[in-house]
């Protein structure tokens, strides 16, 4: 869509100073200031959103959690094992990133939002459920597509908006898979922590035991959940770089990219939520099922995002795109080189 333009800058010759009349740029100490209070508070607001998004998590943890990791250092080391696959997942995506690698730094801080925000996406779980219990909507289903998946999808899209997308680096369409799926791997490692250590906390209370065998089995289940997060994120990350370089078209393709992944997040939660009507008339054990699901579901869209990849490599080589990729040369490099 061509840019609007006021009926006097059509009409206006190129030589007529239109400043302050229908055109404005940076000419005095005013603008200066003006220019100068909008960046802080677009810097003040980015930085309280990651406070706000520090104190619910620690809310969180102190809360119910926080003795368990503290008195069980061992569950915490459930948590990191729990979260591997999804971490392999992550390493697949960047390795099939055509274009220059991406900064360390800016990926540990995706890592870390995407931690932090999945507080918020606790949160508003509870309370949008809570909102659809009062008006009768108990059904999860329903909660899985209109709350879970948008909210969980949006706050990890937002790990990466907030601060990876605003950089230079974020220099092609596929960068923002890569972004989108280490944000998927911050959002799985303390969903896992949760799951875990509240299972390991409900387990002491209930029977006052030892909870080992209560660890290994959550954390046997997370190690197979935690891998979904990273794949549904990399699809919604995509669509952010696409829309970063469509700007004409940015809503629409972001919106495009929440509602894929939160789909493929929804139906997940529906299908592992009645896995129930496979194995009990079939006398399989729930494990199995869960296993083969998982395997099946996951291995098929990632091999949809493995294809979305593949074909902007494609499209980069036959380009030779590499000759206007100006970004630094990295790690990613030097791997590819050894290959």
């Amino acid at each position: 869509m061509p840019e609007k333009r006021d009926p006097v800058q059509r009409a206006a010759s190129g030589d007529r100073d239109l400043y302050d009349v229908t055109d404005w740029e940076v000419r005095n100490a005013l603008d200066r200031a003006a220019v100068a209070v909008y960046d802080g508070l677009l810097t003040s607001s980015r930085y309280a959103v990651v406070l706000l998004a520090l104190l619910v998590v620690a809310a969180l943890f102190a809360a119910s959690l926080g003795f368990v990791f503290l008195e069980r250092p061992y569950v915490a080391a459930y948590v990191v094992l729990s979260v591997l696959p999804a971490l392999a997942l992550v390493a697949y995506v960047w390795h099939a990133d055509a274009t220059t690698g991406e900064p360390l730094h800016l990926l540990a801080a995706t890592f870390v939002l995407g931690f932090l925000f999945a507080g918020f996406a606790a949160v508003l779980n509870t309370l949008f459920q809570d909102a659809f219990a009062v008006v009768g909507i108990t059904w999860m289903v329903v909660v899985f597509y209109l709350v879970v998946g948008p909210v969980e999808e949006t706050v990890k899209l937002l790990a990466v908006r907030l601060y990876a997308y605003r950089s230079d680096r974020f220099d092609a369409v596929v960068d923002g898979a890569v972004y989108g799926a280490v944000a998927g791997l911050g959002f799985a490692t303390i969903e896992n922590a949760i799951y875990i250590g509240r299972d390991v906390l409900q387990t002491l209370q209930a029977t006052g035991v030892n909870a080992d065998a209560a660890v290994l089995q959550i954390a046997a289940v997370r190690t197979f959940a935690g891998p979904g997060h990273v794949i549904y994120s990399a699809f919604a990350g995509y669509y952010l770089g696409l829309a970063k370089f469509n700007p004409e078209n940015k809503g629409p393709i972001v919106v495009k990219g929440l509602l894929v992944a939160a789909l493929i997040h929804a139906t997940y939660n529906t299908a592992v939520s009645n896995l129930h009507l496979v194995y009990q008339p079939l006398g399989v054990p729930e494990g199995l099922v869960f296993l083969a699901f998982v395997v099946l579901y996951d291995g098929f869209f990632l091999s949809v995002l493995a294809r979305k990849l593949k074909r902007y490599k494609a499209a980069y080589e036959e380009s030779d795109a590499a000759r206007y990729d100006e970004g630094d040369t990295d790690l990613k490099s030097a791997v590819r080189r050894l290959d």
